[in-house]
């Protein structure tokens, strides 16, 4: 597959240009960078774009209390689908064309909400809302470099229901996602080591909890940060796209593990597993298109997945993919229920 097409190579040499000139400006790569969106700040409301980067935004949003609700029916994929697609990456994985996959599906969601009320309740470091088409609340940093030149990459892998006894514990002890975890940081770690020097990894898989509809999660994430030349606002284009798409949402090695989401998963992830991010003519913030909400002609889908090694269980790996279905807790009351329909 080529990631380097026209309209990629084009949407670089813009992002290049308002670095160069210190415009600030807002992009949108897809999964596969077949549709990127490139625009300056002050016409991204225009162009149907509304973002908040912890606290960097151009809209208000307010908490809506007509919006709350009490329950969420949730109509994951057939366990036999998501079987048949898990056998397609563990022959990938069994033939050695891959370590780690990302294996990822769309659940449908039965709700009377809408992507703008979604958008306007989400309390995630990195909420985007594209009007009509996709709403994000990600917690899940891409890369940030600030305005002296230093680059950082916060790979999150690794989650477990709070809920869990021990579920602290046991997320850090398991062996199956610390391994999960080394592959991603050594893969984010070899991305910025090709656009950046002095390369190390500052904070090695740390804990951090995000509040649901459905109670709480754990994650583990890892800092890893590189030093760029003096010149890097005018190359800013090229430096993301050189590390496109995000490893920890694909896998390892990257190129032939994108190629085996493509045969496996039976849905197009268009800006889902994407990347967005904002520049303030000093210095850019970017996230990782996850705790992602569409748009579709039969109502919304969100979309989770997980990483895919020869010794995970099908079973669990579809659970999680369960457990990672959630909207902002905001948007309902104090106990709603989660409806689970499997048919």
């Amino acid at each position: 597959m080529n990631f380097f097409d026209n309209s990629f190579a084009s949407a670089a040499e813009s992002i290049n240009d308002f670095g160069k000139r210190g415009e600030p400006f807002i992009f949108i790569f897809d999964f596969l960078c077949r549709e990127p969106v490139v625009s300056r700040i002050d016409e991204a409301a225009h162009n149907n774009i509304f973002f908040d980067f912890h606290g960097f935004s151009n809209c208000a949003r307010r908490k809506e209390s007509h919006a709350l609700i009490t329950s969420l029916d949730v109509y994951p994929p057939l366990y036999d689908e998501y079987v048949q697609s898990f056998s397609e990456v563990y022959k990938g994985l069994y033939e050695g064309n891959s370590y780690l996959c990302n294996l990822t599906f769309p659940t449908r969601l039965g709700t009377e909400l809408t992507l703008e009320q979604i958008f306007s309740n989400a309390r995630a470091k990195y909420c985007l809302l594209v009007k009509n088409r996709f709403t994000a609340f990600s917690p899940e940093t891409f890369v940030k470099i600030n305005p002296e030149g230093i680059i950082s990459t916060f790979p999150m892998k690794g989650t477990i229901r709070g809920d869990t006894p021990d579920a602290a514990a046991k997320l850090l002890s398991d062996e199956k996602e610390r391994a999960e975890h080394n592959t991603i940081v050594d893969l984010m770690r070899n991305d910025l080591a090709m656009v950046s020097t002095d390369v190390r990894v500052d904070s090695f898989r740390y804990l951090e909890k995000i509040e649901t509809n459905a109670g709480g999660l754990f994650q583990t994430s890892s800092q890893i940060t590189g030093k760029l030349n003096t010149a890097w606002k005018e190359n800013i284009g090229a430096i993301i796209c050189s590390m496109l798409p995000a490893g920890s949402v694909t896998g390892a090695p990257k190129k032939s593990t994108v190629d085996i989401i493509l045969r496996a998963e039976p849905y197009e992830r268009g800006f889902y597993t994407g990347v967005c991010g904002v520049f303030d003519g000093n210095s850019l913030d970017s996230a990782v298109l996850i705790r992602y909400v569409r748009q579709s002609m039969d109502g919304l889908y969100y979309h989770s997945g997980g990483g895919i090694t020869v010794y995970s269980d099908p079973r669990s790996e579809y659970n999680e993919l369960i457990d990672k279905v959630y909207l902002p807790a905001a948007n309902f009351t104090k106990h709603p229920a989660v409806v689970l329909h499997f048919s």
